[in-house]
């Protein structure tokens, strides 16, 4: 019998990273001397690889720009990192989670639009980083919908579509978990509304990781 897995995305289901995240872009764009977008629409775009959400928020620009821009914000990101002044906290119930499904035999993953360096200081700060077996970031991958993170992963852990769950916050991880053909969670509790989790096709929206739980053991 294949592994089961359960693939997580980070930012916005593991930790609530949006005021990082929106001061870094309000930095990028301030930095450029354009008009920031409003934080909705900041975190609207959360889950997409860097480029692509620029391309977003910024449509009229070309890609040469939305590049220098996506350069702009990692460097805002890596200076308030030397500030001290990053802010992921993992959301309630998460690492006691991520412990019972590893102690119960399920292999862990995540699949994020993060950097490589973003995610393991991330996973690293938070005490979890052991528990996954395979980490796929938007540093060796197409953008989400693209299925690539997802299939990878699944050939790491040994799992096929059947035994695998993708747990995400926004219609991105519901797409590429269809596009994978594996189950898609939605949780509640991150950037984009529930009801948009349900339009994508998502199998079920958990509201806290006491849900979430049930959710991923159902199968």
């Amino acid at each position: 019998m294949s592994n089961r897995l359960a693939v997580f995305d980070c930012d916005g289901t593991l930790v609530d990273s949006q005021h990082s995240i929106c001061t870094a872009m309000t930095l990028a764009f301030e930095g450029e001397k354009l008009a920031v977008p409003d934080r909705t629409t900041i975190l609207s775009v959360v889950g997409l690889s860097l480029p692509l959400a620029i391309a977003r928020l910024l449509p009229e620009a070309e890609a040469d720009f939305h590049d220098h821009l996506s350069e702009s914000y990692k460097r805002a990101f890596q200076q308030m990192r030397r500030d001290n002044a990053v802010s992921e906290p993992l959301y309630p119930g998460i690492a006691e989670l991520i412990r019972q499904l590893d102690a119960d035999g399920w292999l862990l993953g995540v699949a994020t639009g993060k950097s490589d360096r973003g995610l393991n200081l991330c996973l690293s700060h938070h005490g979890i980083h052991a528990h996954f077996v395979t980490l796929q970031t938007a540093d060796r991958h197409p953008s989400k919908p693209h299925p690539s993170m997802l299939l990878t992963a699944m050939a790491d852990a040994g799992a096929v579509p059947e035994t695998t769950v993708m747990i995400g916050d926004t219609s991105y991880d519901i797409d590429m978990a269809l596009n994978a053909g594996t189950r898609a969670l939605g949780v509640g509790w991150g950037y984009h509304p529930p009801a948009d989790l349900i339009a994508a096709g998502a199998h079920g929206v958990a509201m806290d990781s006491d849900e979430l739980n049930a959710h991923i053991r159902a199968a």
